[in-house]
């Protein structure tokens, strides 16, 4: 077995004197955090000689606090690191937090306008400057939080996006792509925020249903007029051309002519353009090529005039009666207009349809023309995905990979510039005569008269991209980033696959010669509620994690979120499992107490299997299964399973089964109760470790505890041995059915658990002789004495028990209920089993629902012939 290699502290604890009767996780969290940190337990060395194991943290936004999804995603990756450290890895989790552009920038505008002031009544330099003062006194929240759940960060190495390594990072990476011409400035179509007053990328546009309206209009007249229908009539103001499919005879008179756009006063023209689909709709579409980026491309096909009629407030600039209308006043005004003069030929009210939104602030995106930057993705997205598919990466689960692939297979060019003042700004000087300069970090910015910065920053997603080697020293050759570099595995959600995980890969490989950032992308899903139900403030279903640390416990919260998380799916947690894992926990605390005040203890080396009993050796073989169990599913990223398997291990086989059969032995005294204690030491000692990963606190308080040792955090990983023992295994699995089946019968008689009843017991011919005594004392089961009169007889394991039940029990009841019974399962059987002989019913019905059903027939069976057997029993 495996054997605590760490030099005690002060020596071993057999008593529990320093262990409360119950546990507290008030009294213990924060004063073993703090003890971590001080003894560097998280400290990460560049210069050991061990093997590295690398993760970053997934930065939290510098405004926000610890809500349920980042519980449950630090939950998985403290349990990865946690573990490695122990298997002897020189282990670094990366912490830091995101600047957070749009999102930060609207907290402290918020602020601004409660103070009944803008950033603009400030100016750009002292705007900045507040921002960074709130940062420095509110964007510290979530690191106490982080404390508080357990997170073994180095917080040494803290980074944030905007300091001044970091900072560095992005500047070098800018300046390396302009200079190969991936990033390059561009008039172009791009998702823009009315409320934020800046560019959004493709992928921090929500979409959702909207209720609108659909308008059929008529441009033209008579045999030269067109129909054509929009959601968005404001945008009419700007068309440049109807276009129509070049196969579509009925509009082929009209190709190359023109037709009047009604209100304005222009004549447009007809063009041909294979994107349009004639089946759609008239088959005709109006081109609107400065609000549409499907129309900004019929445009660039066909030389079209590209007219702005929006300003960045989405308020109309085009001359005349609408000028000034915001564009939901505009829309009303120009369908009104447009009925007035007859052009409108149908409307559908309310017409519902997928509408983007910011998802930052909810305002609906509006499609516009601005001149931006943009990085050109297409060599850097090859790149990332060739990493996957010639496996220099992984992606687990692996089904996972065909969203990856959808993605960056078919990636548009980045638009990386946004119209704010908080974040990196743009390294990229313009000179009186039109000169256009891309600054590096060591180098001079032009000067002199004219020259000036770009006033744009970059998208937060930019400087996210390079966090694993950029919070490593990145574009200096740190020994830092040849050490951790490249991180072992990501953890992350699906959901953000593609915002921050694709934008890694491209950057990563760019930037360090073709070395992925990570090994393996672990996708986990989004925490739901208890019904499977998305968490929203406006469903009033939103959980917040520290309320449930309040009251549970962080160990209970982080056993819960890991006993939920199996790869790429969503998670639904609710209170009531919560208070489950803090009965777990206390169930942990509450049986090392009692195997401490019984001498249980890790001194000395293990009996030899000469000296142990079936019990003994039973437990131990349990327990290397689990190990090797427990690696396993750890290697495959299940921690679901990892977690239920030491549920089960340690509160079924090791509590309830080991510790309750083990009482006897310690009763009895001698050499076996000695062998027993130093077995059960043995088993609690690696079952702490083993629960340590996920478990922190309560493990560190009881593991130092019960062997002395410095702490569990830096005690060795439990390896499996590979001692089995698969007759004491059924050997125990027998002596376990027949307690479990007596156990039933007496509950099923009505019998109180602690009611005593003389029983004889017939165990000639099976293994479990040796464990009458302890049969008898989980049962309460007297000796047959004088008078003995056996009035129900159970087989049970090739073993019988006879129990003397008179003046215990009423029989003609018990007959009775028991008939009652039966007749109800045959009734279930017969029910079944007639389903289930239906050839209709099988061809039509579900396979998940046939399977329920044989399920039912199995369980039926089994209830008939228990029954059956009961009745028997009595006289």
């Amino acid at each position: 077995m495996t054997e605590n290699t760490q030099p005690p502290a002060d020596g071993p604890r057999s008593a529990p004197a320093d262990l409360p009767t119950q546990y507290t996780p008030a009294d213990v969290e924060e004063r073993l955090y703090e003890r971590w940190v001080e003894r560097g337990y998280f400290t990460a060395d560049a210069a050991s000689g061990k093997d590295a194991y690398t993760i970053v943290i997934p930065p939290p936004n510098v405004y926000g606090s610890l809500h349920i999804g980042h519980a449950f995603e630090h939950t998985l990756i403290d349990a990865l690191t946690r573990r490695k450290r122990m298997q002897g890895f020189e282990t670094l989790w990366q912490p830091g937090m995101d600047h957070a552009g749009i999102a930060t920038q609207n907290a402290v505008e918020r602020q601004l306008a409660a103070e009944g002031a803008s950033r603009h009544d400030l100016g750009r330099d002292a705007f900045v400057e507040r921002v960074w003062r709130w940062k420095a006194e509110s964007g510290g929240q979530i690191q106490g939080q982080m404390r508080r759940l357990g997170d073994g960060v180095d917080w040494s190495r803290d980074r944030f996006t905007m300091d001044e390594g970091l900072s560095r990072a992005v500047q070098t990476i800018f300046k390396r792509l302009y200079d190969d011409g991936l990033i390059y400035r561009a008039e172009r179509i791009i998702n823009w925020c009315p409320r934020c007053l800046t560019a959004i990328s493709d992928i921090e546009v929500a979409y959702q249903e909207d209720d609108g309206e659909l308008v059929s209009i008529r441009y033209g007249e008579g045999e030269d007029s067109v129909v054509v229908a929009t959601t968005r009539a404001e945008t009419m103001l700007g068309d440049t051309a109807v276009a129509v499919h070049p196969d579509d005879e009925r509009y082929a008179h009209l190709i190359g002519r023109t037709v009047e756009l009604p209100l304005t006063g222009r004549s447009i023209p007809v063009v041909a353009d294979e994107h349009v689909d004639p089946e759609f709709g008239t088959g005709a579409v109006k081109v609107t090529p400065a609000h549409d980026p499907n129309d900004f491309e019929i445009g660039r096909r066909h030389g079209l005039p590209q007219l702005t009629v929006m300003d960045e407030r989405a308020v109309i600039t085009a001359p005349g009666p609408f000028q000034g209308l915001d564009r939901l006043e505009a829309r009303s005004a120009v369908v009104g207009a447009l009925r007035a003069e007859g052009r409108i030929v149908a409307e559908k009210r309310p017409y519902q349809h997928s509408v983007g939104h910011c998802s930052r602030c909810q305002t609906t995106i509006e499609p516009r023309l601005s001149m931006q930057w943009w990085v050109k993705v297409g060599p850097l997205a090859k790149e990332a995905g060739d990493a996957v598919r010639d496996g220099r990466v992984a992606i687990h689960p692996k089904e996972m990979s065909s969203r990856y692939f959808e993605w960056v297979d078919n990636l548009h060019d980045w638009c990386i510039s946004r119209q704010l003042w908080w974040g990196h700004r743009i390294p990229v000087w313009y000179g009186p005569g039109g000169e256009v300069r891309c600054v590096g970090p060591d180098e001079e910015p032009p000067s002199g008269p004219g020259w000036h910065q770009d006033t744009d920053v970059l998208d937060t997603w930019f400087s996210s991209g390079l966090w694993p080697f950029s919070t490593l020293g990145w574009p200096e050759r740190t020994a830092s980033l040849e050490k951790f570099y490249p991180n072992s595995v990501l953890v992350t959600g699906y959901d953000i696959l593609f915002f921050w995980v694709a934008r890694m890969m491209m950057f990563g490989l760019y930037a360090m010669d073709g070395a992925p950032p990570f090994r393996t992308i672990a996708l986990h899903g989004m925490v739901r509620d208890q019904f499977g139900k998305k968490m929203s403030r406006s469903f009033g279903n939103v959980i917040n994690p520290l309320e449930w640390m309040d009251a549970y416990g962080s160990d209970a919260v982080r056993f819960t979120l890991a006993r939920g998380a199996n790869p790429g799916v969503d998670v639904p947690v609710g209170e009531d499992w919560v208070q489950a894992s803090r009965n777990f926990a206390n169930k942990v605390w509450n049986a090392t107490r009692f195997a401490l005040l019984n001498g249980a203890t890790v001194e000395g080396p293990l009996p030899g299997a000469e000296e142990l009993s079936a019990t003994d050796r039973w437990v131990l073989s349990r327990l290397n299964a689990t190990i090797a169990e427990v690696d396993a599913y750890y290697d495959d990223y299940q921690f679901a399973k990892l977690s239920d398997a030491l549920f089960h291990f340690a509160w079924d086989e090791v509590f309830d089964w080991y510790v309750e059969l083990s009482k006897t032995t310690f009763a009895a005294g001698g050499r076996p109760a000695e062998v027993s204690r130093r077995v059960l030491g043995e088993v609690l000692d690696v079952t702490l470790r083993l629960l340590h990963p996920v478990m922190p606190f309560v493990t560190e308080e009881l593991w130092t505890t019960l062997t002395g040792g410095e702490s569990v955090v830096v005690a060795d990983w439990p390896a499996d041995t590979g001692f089995r023992d698969l007759a004491a295994e059924e050997e125990i699995d027998a002596v376990r059915q027949l307690v479990t089946e007596v156990r039933r019968f007496r509950a099923d008689q009505g019998l109180q658990p602690g009611q005593r009843v003389p029983a004889a017991l017939d165990l000639a011919g099976t293994r479990l002789g040796a464990h009458e005594e302890a049969v008898r004392a989980l049962l309460r089961l007297q000796p047959a004495g004088e008078g003995f009169h056996a009035t129900a007889t159970l087989p049970v394991a090739g073993a019988t028990v006879a129990l003397d039940l008179s003046g215990a029990i009423d029989f003609e009841a018990e007959r009775k209920r028991l008939a009652k019974d039966l007749a109800a399962a045959e009734k279930e059987l017969a029910q079944t089993t007639a389903k289930l002989g239906n050839e209709s019913f099988l061809a039509k019905a579900p396979a998940p629902v046939i399977d329920k059903i044989r399920v039912r027939q199995d369980t039926a069976r089994a209830d008939i012939e228990r029954i059956r057997t009961q009745l028997a029993g009595l006289p």
